[in-house]
């Protein structure tokens, strides 16, 4: 008989404590994050608004006796007082223009001030931080007339154009770029590519981490719009579904169940967005902080 028979079986190790505690705390904190959520989403098939109210800050927000989807079409119009459809729309369409443009006019300019001879790169890279701290509420103002003036006002145009290009992306562009190999820009160069063949061939299939990184941050933000938008528009025509949902907090009453299923609306397609980049822009990140 082998010695490995004849040897005693060890005990199991015990239950490490530290393990315990940092599975408890991933746990609550992935209930902090996930309660709201599941809330709003029992609300939303609630039909009572007044019931949503009682319901509040006991364990009947999470629970529904008699689910219902009238919420859903009552706000899912086209048209009509209640046209969530046609909001829901307009955000689409100014989430996904803002965020195509502003990938070809930031990784432009990012790959400029990574491989073009530009002079005085350093002075600009510095003014593009110092622009990145300014609040866009200190500009908000100005920009404002700029576009009354030029008779944008209550279009998709006004909407997108100003958040196209961005102090933060082109920053994020220029790291990327510039941490790629030099001979990539070398061997290009030497194969006679222009420099737009060389950033559209090579650097930016290159870059899909990069691209995915500033799609996410750069629709997030887009999508959650709201003071902009209030204030640029003044008809149906363009307004985005987050100004839409605050006619339903009036001064005499709230639409809880109406303003709950409007929520969802909103909340699935950024859901949608970041699902469909998220591989890359985790792997971003993992790559970041292994480089760091």
């Amino acid at each position: 008989m082998s010695d490995l028979a004849l040897s005693p079986r060890k005990p199991a190790a015990p239950l490490n404590g530290y393990r315990i505690v940092q599975s408890i705390s991933v746990f609550i904190i992935a209930l902090v994050v996930i309660s709201p959520l599941f809330m709003l989403f029992i609300a939303s098939l609630k039909d009572d608004r007044f019931q949503i109210l009682a319901d509040m800050g006991s364990f009947r927000a999470f629970w529904v006796d008699n689910p219902t989807l009238n919420n859903f079409r009552e706000v899912g119009n086209f048209a009509g007082e209640l046209a969530f459809g046609r909001y829901l729309g307009n955000s689409l369409l100014i989430l996904f223009s803002t965020v195509s443009l502003g990938l070809i006019i930031n990784s432009m300019a990012g790959f400029i001030l990574a491989w073009g001879s530009l002079p005085g790169r350093a002075l600009i890279l510095s003014l593009i931080i110092a622009l990145y701290v300014i609040p866009q509420e200190s500009i908000i103002m100005p920009l404002l007339i700029i576009v009354s003036r030029a008779g944008l006002s209550d279009t998709f145009t006004a909407q997108i154009l100003p958040f196209v290009a961005s102090p933060l992306y082109t920053f994020l562009f220029y790291q990327f770029f510039a941490q790629l190999p030099k001979e990539l820009y070398e061997a290009a160069s030497i194969d006679g590519a222009s420099i737009f063949r060389t950033w559209w061939s090579i650097f930016m299939p290159l870059s899909l981490p990069a691209l995915a990184t500033v799609s996410i941050l750069m629709g997030i933000e887009a999508w959650n719009q709201y003071l902009w938008p209030i204030l640029i528009t003044q008809t149906d025509y363009a307004r985005p579904i987050s100004v839409a949902i605050a006619t339903f907090f009036g001064q005499d009453s709230i639409f809880w169940d109406r303003a709950m299923a409007a929520s969802v609306l909103m909340m699935i397609p950024i859901l949608v967005f970041y699902l469909a980049f998220q591989r890359w822009f985790i792997s971003s990140f993992v790559g970041s902080a292994v480089k760091g």
